[in-house]
């Protein structure tokens, strides 16, 4: 009897043992649901999104802030992948309510070819943009919860664009698009522009541009759902041409510009590194000021430091006032040097940041911009200092001055001390 009593416990031992493991197997497989639906979730918002299912929430739309809109706030989106991976809507509408005006944008895109991630787009957009700014076509998903630079903002023009493109993926690591668009201008601001066939107060720009963006040095690995890439490395390089027409059936002004960026980090350790920012660009021919170059700067003009004092940005000149320069040819370089945090908890990680920026410039025909006082950057404009970052929630401090020969003879007017935000998902 003890025998069979014995091979009975036997029995269940076994059976009980493989129940558990059994159970083991689906808990962990629901563990692991569980993470990568929430690494998705985390890579949407990283994005700017909020998936939903058949519609993804561009977060960049639901509100803004900037001097000539002031509060800007809407809604906008596009279609997902379980809708359709061969086509995709996209599109937005917002309100300004200093400006009372309605903007918007509606656009739409079919894949041509899956390998290379080929895609014909189409849109129409009514919307506004910062004068001098240069928005690279690679650079399609940059998504910031907080935008610095555009509370402060008050030169933009309006404009009307229909435009087509293609973009093309050669491989992983080289993305292009080309695009061709048509836009009627209208600068929100006193503005004539001067040419040879007279003065200008609005026009209408064609455009063609071709973007390359390059980065030879990441490593992706094949899956079912596309190239996955496993390590960012450096540098990551960007070009840009544009070529604008003149006559009767395209505009009003025949320019080109050349566009290019690098960035390059020195990884010293897992705790520390070092960046560095390249950014240049040149216009040739009868440019308008809406489509030159500022430096990024991020300075408003108040009398005192703590009158000035505001938000810093990632990559912007915090001493520079806006609307202080422009320029037809350009260049920015900007060095950071990160060291260990201090030490690490929940809601504090601070981290010392060294940083030093250059920036130089000219303009051929400054005259023919009428309406707006400027000055250029030919004689080079330096400025220095440290952010502490993550002191509390992301929130930190920084303070940098500006010397060299744009040194102003106020020497409180040359710093400026602000606030840092920084949030990683």
């Amino acid at each position: 009897m003890l025998k069979y009593y014995l091979s009975f416990i036997c029995l269940c031992s076994i059976f009980i043992s493989r129940a558990q493991v059994i159970a083991s197997d689906v808990s962990s497989a629901k563990d692991s649901i569980k993470a990568i639906k929430k690494a998705e979730l985390v890579h949407h918002i990283g994005n700017g999104y909020i998936p939903l299912k058949y519609f993804n929430l561009d977060l960049r739309y639901l509100i803004k802030f900037n001097q000539y809109e002031g509060i800007r706030t809407g809604l906008g989106g596009t279609t997902s992948n379980k809708l359709s991976e061969a086509f995709r809507i996209n599109g937005y509408a917002v309100y300004g309510f200093k400006d009372a005006q309605y903007k918007y944008s509606i656009g739409a895109g079919y894949r041509i070819n899956k390998s290379h991630n080929t895609w014909f787009n189409a849109s129409y957009t009514d919307d506004l943009q910062e004068t001098a700014s240069t928005h690279f076509l690679t650079d399609k998903r940059i998504f910031q919860f907080f935008e610095p630079r555009l509370l402060n903002i008050s030169l933009f023009y309006r404009h009307k664009t229909k435009s087509a493109s293609i973009q093309h993926d050669f491989g992983p690591k080289l993305n292009s698009e080309t695009q061709f668009s048509a836009s009627e201008i209208d600068p929100k601001f006193d503005y004539q522009f001067i040419t040879d066939e007279g003065s200008y107060s609005n026009y209408d720009l064609s455009m063609a541009k071709f973007a390359l963006y390059w980065s030879p040095f990441d490593i992706y690995k094949p899956t079912e759902f596309g190239n996955k890439r496993t390590h960012s490395g450096y540098p990551k390089l960007t070009f840009q041409y544009s070529q604008s027409f003149n006559g009767p059936s395209f505009g009003d002004f025949s320019f080109q510009k050349l566009d290019f960026k690098t960035t390059y980090h020195f990884i010293h350790n897992k705790a520390s590194h070092s960046e560095i920012d390249l950014v240049t660009g040149i216009a040739i021919g009868d440019t308008p000021l809406t489509h030159l170059y500022h430096a990024y700067p991020n300075n408003i003009n108040k009398a005192t430091i703590m009158q000035r004092f505001s938000v810093a940005g990632l990559n912007s000149f915090e001493t520079m006032y806006f609307n202080e320069f422009f320029s037809d040819m350009f260049s920015v370089v900007q060095f950071k040097h990160f060291f260990k945090p201090f030490y690490n908890s929940t809601f504090s990680r601070p981290q010392l940041v060294l940083l030093s920026r250059f920036a130089i410039g000219d303009m051929k025909n400054k005259d023919r911009h009428e309406g707006i006082t400027f000055d250029t950057l030919d004689k080079g404009y330096l400025e220095s200092g440290f952010e502490l970052n993550q002191l509390i929630f992301g929130f930190g401090l920084s303070l940098t001055y500006r010397y060299g020969a744009y040194h102003l003879p106020e020497i409180e007017d040359n710093f400026a001390l602000k606030f840092t935000f920084n949030v990683t998902l």
